[in-house]
């Protein structure tokens, strides 16, 4: 079913809310709608960060092709299949891979021939969730054939003035737009979504992002607050960003969220977690249902950094898994070992 159509007065109303007391009822009335629509079940993606190459140059992002002093990698093939590999053995339903984004035909037959050999690996039980950026709709085809079935590709805006403060010229928000629509032909369970706190972005460009999610008829949402780089053009934001009303921005867009898309998947993101330590926790709370533990070798890490302050870097994955488990049971939520965790927004929407 379709829900109605969220007003954009009564979002804009919901992310005003100061008052404690009411940020409470917020959260708990989000919670509530997850667990009507969802259940108080949180679903791992392990992700994988197979390479900080990229061909874009945005202003905001710490892998940016302009900044000299990041180090690039590329994970071997081996590693990456054994990273999937341990994924699967530990009972992680699903696994994100995400890297820089490039179009180059050695790269992508690369992600081809990594998506079978993990399903290989796994004997096609582990689900598999691609974060690569812009491609044609042949290279979308092409790895859904070779065994993706979900992609998150963000727009990070859909203010398209703030879009070109945010981004080089020859970067288009209508040609993102239009690869979620490849996307969607292709036959994937699409993903988007924004960062939150942007510089000279108001409550109602959020609204509109969140109108933006719901007028696409988009499966799952990855957001988090807007954390600045200290070697990009923004850098000169970090001494005066405050985590605290950064945070709070976040939650409730994330409640917002919720409360008016109902039963998409909605990531409880690390940007959450490197502004608070219980950050994702928190982010569960409001409503998220999905969350991404970092399984990337520890070697690799410090060159994978898009904003300032990314927690755990030196914390192996096993570590990361024992103490998200015991996170999470402690606010009462149940982790669903060995399940894809496909959007129920998805299958609602394909299924009519």
């Amino acid at each position: 079913m379709r829900f109605p159509r969220p007003d954009k007065d009564e979002i804009i109303s919901l992310l005003s809310i100061t008052d404690p007391q009411e940020l409470k009822e917020l959260y708990a009335r989000a919670y509530d709608v997850k667990t009507q629509y969802i259940g108080r079940k949180v679903w791992f993606r392990g992700i994988i960060e197979l390479s900080n190459i990229c061909s874009k140059d945005c202003f905001y992002c710490g892998i940016r092709s302009g900044n000299p002093s990041v180090s690039r990698y590329t994970i071997s093939p081996e590693e990456v299949v054994e990273e999937a590999r341990w994924c699967y053995e530990q009972g992680y339903g699903s696994i994100v891979l995400q890297a820089g984004e490039r179009s180059d035909s050695t790269w992508t037959e690369l992600i081809s021939k990594l998506l079978r050999q993990i399903k290989e690996v796994s004997g096609g039980k582990l689900g598999i969730t691609l974060s690569l950026g812009e491609q044609s709709k042949d290279i979308y085809r092409q790895w859904f054939d070779a065994g993706a079935h979900r992609y998150l590709l963000r727009v990070e805006t859909t203010n398209a003035h703030l879009y070109k403060e945010l981004h080089p010229p020859d970067h288009s928000f209508e040609d993102r737009v239009k690869c979620l629509g490849y996307l969607r032909e292709v036959g994937y369970q699409v993903g988007t979504g924004v960062m939150i706190g942007l510089p000279n972005q108001s409550l109602a460009d959020l609204a509109d992002d969140l109108l933006f999610f719901y007028d696409i008829d988009i499966d799952m949402i990855g957001m988090g607050p807007f954390i600045p780089h200290k070697d990009t053009p923004l850098g000169h934001l970090v001494p005066s960003h405050n985590p605290e009303e950064a945070i709070e921005l976040g939650l409730k867009m994330i409640a917002a969220s919720r409360i008016f898309l109902k039963d998409v998947n909605i990531a409880s993101t690390t940007a959450l977690q490197a502004l608070r330590e219980d950050g994702r926790e928190l982010g569960l709370l409001a409503g998220a249902n999905i969350i991404m533990p970092n399984v990337t070798d520890t070697s690799y890490r410090r060159g994978y950094q898009l904003y300032e302050g990314k927690p755990h870097l030196d914390e192996n994955a096993s570590d990361s898994r024992d103490s998200l488990q015991q996170n999470i049971e402690a606010i009462g939520e149940t982790i669903a070992y060995n399940e894809w965790g496909d959007s129920a927004h998805f299958w609602a929407r394909t299924n009519k």
